[in-house]
């Protein structure tokens, strides 16, 4: 026991708080800092508890301590403090629990570790990623707020078991856990090791908390794989085994455990349908695929209601002067399950059940709208055009004519600065409604344009019959059409777009090239007469803000 005044100084303490504390023979405690020896500083709270103790305020307090006696050891004490009554004094109670806390930990230690591999097991793995989803949730801490897991899955490990015996499988899991166990102290040498647990049978995970990205958890999972590779020698035994592992790695604030284990259990299924041995990363839009078409379909039509498409727009250049004429609205699917969806994912069965009708109306409106915003922002400069892409059905199942004037009327843009996106196949051989509404486009004074020109039907006959006014050349035709480099244009590739581009022009067409890459496609494109260019050359799809940046520099 200790006596300490309101100043929080020892002026009495017993032998066994000495001996607890200093050890035996040694000078006494009196004078001292009772707070620096009982690390009650060490954090504000029980500082500020103790001290409204010794002022009289609160009765009594009680915390759990690791301090250090003078001979060096740690030892753990149980501190509580009471005020002494009718005194100026409060009394410290001194308990040593180290044995308890060792009996604990023991205890612990058994409860969340695997007894065959000796790693973390179940219990313990998921202890740990709460944890780290919970600690990357707060912003300000230097961590970075990131997640990655390998769940890893042995080749060939029941045939072991089936043939030689449990026992040997158990000492191949426990050789397996080494090799991983001894990767992640090298893959953790600067920033700390990742967790590797047994999850159960002969699967295993490695969690790396505060990921750096995506790069450090694959080649934490490439480290993996080339260690399993190697034979393992047990008891004159020579094994051989593979690996296939799952791969992802999130931000902590866009996952939970229960979505991340699903993503990694995917993911280990596909590494083991494409042929095992492997490591292979989450891909949402692979993910996407093995979404039932009912799942997708049913939930088209409530999601524009529920506002989860969004438009990405990619910019139109005209390469003779490299300046934006215009942008191509892109929709995304903001699903609420499996990520951002491109338009590969649903448009097609939204076309199948009628809800492209719906989508398609959303898309125009927003394109239009979100023009005629640039147009108002910046006044100084040309405005640019948006070009929108319409399926088919939306000429057959809806009045697109009577939708597309209400919107620019709605949305106040002109007519000419929109451009409305046909595929060449949903075109070509047009009659009756389509071509009807079509040629009502033209006269209104919207652009039309034929997009992948040349994978379809290629019926160049309808050409001077079609109210089109741009043609938007596949980027088939643009890939390796360049000069030098390490892969030469193809010269038929040459022939062929300069022959469309002539042809276009004859016909008072303009020409978009796609997917332009690199400076030398553009300059050859620009050279031959195309008209405009698109492609990663210039930029991705962006947000609306960032062509508002773009239009601000003009």
């Amino acid at each position: 026991m200790l006596v300490v005044d309101r100043a929080g100084l020892i002026v009495g303490a017993n032998t066994a708080a000495l001996v607890l504390l200093r050890g035996e023979g040694t000078e006494p405690l009196t004078g001292r800092v009772a707070a620096d020896l009982l690390d009650l500083s060490s954090d504000p709270r029980t500082w500020h508890a103790y001290h409204e103790v010794l002022r009289g305020r609160e009765a009594r307090l009680s915390r759990t301590r690791r301090i250090k006696h003078a001979a060096g050891h740690s030892l753990w004490v149980r501190v509580t403090v009471s005020p002494v009554p009718g005194a100026e004094v409060v009394l410290l109670s001194l308990t040593d629990i180290s044995a308890r806390r060792e009996l604990q930990a023991r205890l612990r230690h058994l409860q969340m570790h695997d007894p065959v591999t000796k790693l973390a097991n179940r219990a313990l793995f998921f202890e740990r990623l709460s944890a780290a989803l919970e600690a990357g949730a707060y912003e300000g801490t230097g961590a970075t707020g990131r997640v990655g897991l390998c769940y890893l899955d042995l080749d060939g490990f029941k045939a072991v078991n089936d043939t030689l015996g449990h026992h040997v499988g158990d000492r191949l899991l426990a050789a397996v856990a080494q090799r991983l166990t001894h990767c992640a102290d090298r893959a953790g040498h600067a920033t700390g090791a990742p967790l590797v647990a047994r999850l159960g049978g002969d699967e295993f995970a490695l969690l790396v908390e505060d990921s750096t990205g995506t790069e450090q958890v694959a080649a934490l999972a490439e480290a993996a794989l080339k260690a399993l590779q190697e034979p393992f020698d047990l008891s004159g035994r020579r094994l051989s085994v593979s690996a296939s592992i799952g791969v992802v790695e999130r931000h902590v604030a866009e996952t939970t455990s229960t979505g991340l284990m699903q993503a990694a259990d995917t993911t280990l299924y596909w590494a083991k349908a494409d042929g095992k041995a492997r490591w292979t990363l989450f891909d949402p839009e692979r993910n996407a695929h093995l979404m039932t078409r009912q799942a997708l379909s049913s939930g088209l039509r409530p999601a524009v209601e529920r506002g989860e498409f969004v438009l990405e727009y990619q910019p139109l250049v005209r390469l003779e002067d490299g300046r934006l004429r215009g942008v191509e609205a892109l929709v995304r699917w903001r699903h609420p399950q499996f990520g951002l969806l491109t338009p590969n994912r649903f448009v097609g069965l939204a076309e199948e059940d009628g809800s492209i009708v719906q989508l398609g109306r959303w898309v125009l409106r927003t394109a239009c709208a979100q023009a005629r915003r640039w147009q108002l922002e910046h006044p100084g400069v040309p405005p640019v055009f948006v070009s929108v892409n319409v399926a088919v059905r939306q000429v057959w199942d809806s009045d697109l004519v009577a939708d597309v004037a209400q919107i620019l009327e709605e949305t106040q843009l002109a007519p000419e600065l929109l451009q409305l996106e046909l595929t060449e196949s949903a075109v070509m051989g047009s009659a009756g409604r389509p071509l009807q509404a079509l040629q009502a486009l033209s006269d209104m004074g919207v652009h039309i344009a034929i997009d992948d020109f040349g994978t379809g039907y290629s019926n160049l006959a309808y050409l001077s019959r079609l109210p089109v006014s741009v043609l938007k050349l596949d980027g088939s035709f643009v890939r390796g059409f360049q000069d030098g480099g390490d892969t030469p244009s193809d010269p038929a590739d040459a022939v062929i777009v300069e022959a469309m581009v002539q042809l276009a022009h004859r016909l008072g067409l303009t020409v978009t090239a796609e997917c332009v890459e690199t400076a030398e496609q553009a300059d050859r494109l620009r050279r031959i007469g195309c008209d405009t260019g698109q492609g990663w050359l210039y930029s991705r799809p962006v947000a609306a803000e960032r062509i508002s940046g773009m239009l601000a520099e003009r």
